[in-house]
């Protein structure tokens, strides 16, 4: 039977999802002295690690080159692509926010605002949730520059602690969606290998601290 494939982010989530496989009671050894390695097999190679980059990982496994993929809640809202997301796994939280200058109601005046953000697709329907017109300036760096060089009025992006936007006279004003890692699966697979992924799900939700499903 051919490994199952789960597609991660290089890094930090990587060593959580490896953690998490760790004490289910997978047998992540060969990941330790993996070396440059982007394909690491694990527990005995019924698993596959696909180290990839966080925005790569949707389109490996919307398009089945990986099982299941491990990425964050913001990459999905934004892409919309066609995936099951079938298991909150709690790492990496953080809250996607509206911030604008601190002495700023953002909401006042009848102007079209600008909004600077790396996720122009959620900020859209954010606003257009709230039947406001905006002009979407994408930003791929630290959008926080935006406001303060004059080219935005606002900005979307994610927030972990507040201390950058502090530091850069920004405060967060409204809250859009609370941001954390997601097991994503191929629908195809879903079907074909339902049994396995299922068994592999379940046995992460014995150690996870948040077992949310499609939240």
């Amino acid at each position: 039977m051919q490994a199952l494939r789960i597609a991660v982010a290089k890094g930090r989530l990587e060593e959580e999802i490896l953690a998490m496989m760790d004490k289910t009671g997978m047998d992540c050894s060969a990941a330790v002295n993996k070396g440059r390695k982007l394909i690491v097999p694990v527990d005995g190679g019924r698993f596959e690690l696909i180290l990839a980059k966080s925005a790569d990982i949707i389109t490996y496994v919307e398009h089945g080159a990986c099982d299941m993929g491990v990425v964050g809640k913001d990459i999905i809202m934004e892409s919309a692509r066609s995936l099951y997301e079938v298991m909150d796994l709690g790492l990496g939280r953080c809250r996607m926010m509206l911030a604008a200058n601190k002495d700023q109601d953002f909401y006042q005046g009848f102007g079209v605002k600008t909004v600077a953000t790396k996720y122009p697709n959620v900020a859209r329907a954010f606003f257009e949730a709230k039947a406001m017109d905006v002009n979407i300036v994408k930003i791929e760096g630290s959008v926080e520059l935006a406001p303060l060089l004059g080219l935005a009025d606002g900005i979307v992006d994610i927030v972990q602690t507040g201390s950058t936007l502090k530091a850069n006279g920004l405060e967060e004003k409204e809250w859009i969606a609370h941001i954390s890692a997601r097991l994503v699966v191929n629908i195809a697979r879903m079907k074909m290998r339902k049994e396995e992924i299922d068994s592999f799900i379940n046995r992460l939700r014995t150690v996870s601290d948040n077992a949310g499903g499609n939240t």
